[in-house]
């Protein structure tokens, strides 16, 4: 576990789930300068408005040189934090807020990230594990819920998306008002010309600070003149004929999600091996985004009931909307949808084949942490017999992890870039 100093206290922090081995911290330098510019010692400075690139060196270890202190933000009504990836900025504001004046909302797209916000809550004493949902003074809402009608504060940490930030902004955009106090953060290199134009075009004109520790503030002030219109998404397409029983489906796409716009070559060459199987069985969409796979194995066996299991909210709600629009309820066994960390909590034994296409990077970093879990939870939830089927590039060394949980693997399929896997419970 590593600590956060601010000059609110110092926070104890973890990512979920918390694993010994992972180096990688619960939050980065861009959180630091978010926190250290509402408690008003950033000392920031603006730079270009929306419509100049975005450039420039980081300025130092601490605020940029030269530049005067702010003042504390005032945080009383409404604070909204979107994008918070591990709790670290509600974690240290929910220690500051003024209780009875203060709202403070954390709206987040990953379920992984919301655990280990409130783990992070409790271990820093603003959280009751025993209590439903176990925050206290923070109240964790989805990127699917309804957002408050009301926003005085809104933080933005700027998401990998684009796609994600324009859906979330046109959400959030009714509750902002003339008096809304907006302030985004990211890595230099998460932050473009057109994230800010996305904040201009939806929220108010927009400028950013200097860059400190290769981090960089968006400053917005709202504009309430500005039309608040629905957000474009969810985004439909048709799938190509040449991928099996899924050709010429309609997949759909809410924001955020893994190749909204075209299906990924890596999901197209397994869709044309899926396995050929008949009679009632449970299948697992491991990882399932839009739920093309799972939809497509409903299609091939009908009497097949789909676990479709994401830790993204809108992957969930995407793979949901996917299998409605290609089964119908008559004739197909029925689907659940679940988002939550892999396989933990489907019950041992209990499962007949599962389809995953597991990702290797969590935000900006790579990391096996996630593909490890993956395959040892499908490794628990088969029955023996069942069959874990796995596609992934092939410099990423996947049938290695799998001879050593289930003591085979054998290639279904490969080309020079992908290579579809098959490993059996015994």
């Amino acid at each position: 576990m590593n600590r956060l100093t601010t000059s609110w206290g110092e926070y104890g922090l973890t990512r979920f789930p918390e694993d010994p081995r992972d180096q990688l911290r619960a939050w980065d330098a861009a959180d630091e300068y978010l926190l250290r510019h509402l408690d008003g010692t950033a000392g920031t400075a603006a730079a270009p408005s929306a419509g100049a690139p975005v450039t420039g060196a980081a300025a130092g270890p601490g605020a940029p040189a030269g530049q005067p202190a702010a003042r504390p933000v005032d945080l009383r009504g409404t604070v909204v934090v979107l994008g918070d990836r591990w709790g670290a900025l509600v974690t240290a504001l929910a220690g500051r807020v003024e209780p009875g004046a203060t709202r403070l909302v954390q709206i987040s797209d990953s379920y992984l990230g919301q655990q280990a916000t409130l783990a992070n809550l409790v271990r820093n004493g603003s959280g009751d594990a025993d209590r439903p949902g176990g925050a206290d003074v923070v109240e964790l809402l989805s990127t699917r819920d309804a957002p408050p009608e009301r926003i005085d504060v809104l933080l933005v940490r700027v998401p990998k998306s684009l796609a994600l930030l324009e859906d979330q902004l046109h959400r959030l955009a009714p509750g902002v008002h003339a008096g809304t106090v907006v302030v985004g953060t990211g890595m230099v290199t998460e932050i473009h010309t057109s994230t800010l134009k996305l904040f201009e075009r939806i929220l108010g004109h927009t400028r950013t600070s200097l860059a400190a520790k290769k981090a960089r503030l968006i400053f917005c002030a709202p504009d309430p003149a500005i039309p608040r219109t629905p957000g474009p998404w969810p985004h439909s397409y048709q799938l190509p004929e040449d991928i099996g029983v899924a050709g010429g489906r309609t997949v759909v796409n809410h924001a955020g999600i893994f190749c909204a716009e075209r299906l990924d070559i890596g999901t197209r060459f397994l869709l044309r091996h899926l396995p050929e199987r008949r009679g009632p069985e449970r299948v697992v969409d491991l990882g399932c985004g839009n739920g093309v796979v799972g939809t497509a194995a409903a299609l091939a066996n009908p009497e097949a009931e789909v676990l479709f299991v994401d830790e993204s909210h809108q992957a969930v709600a995407s793979a949901r909307a996917t299998y409605r629009a290609n089964t119908d309820p008559a004739t197909h066994a029925g689907a659940e949808f679940l988002t939550g960390d892999g396989l933990a909590g489907v019950p041992a034994g209990s499962v007949d084949l599962v389809l995953n296409n597991p990702p290797f990077h969590t935000h900006q970093a790579t990391t096996e942490a996630t593909s490890r879990r993956m395959f040892t939870g499908a490794r628990d939830a088969l029955r023996p017999g069942g069959e874990l089927w796995v596609i992934g590039n092939r410099h990423l060394g996947y049938h290695v992890k799998l001879r050593r949980l289930f003591g085979n693997c054998e290639v279904v399929s490969s080309d020079p870039k992908f290579v579809i896997l098959r490993a059996v419970k015994n």
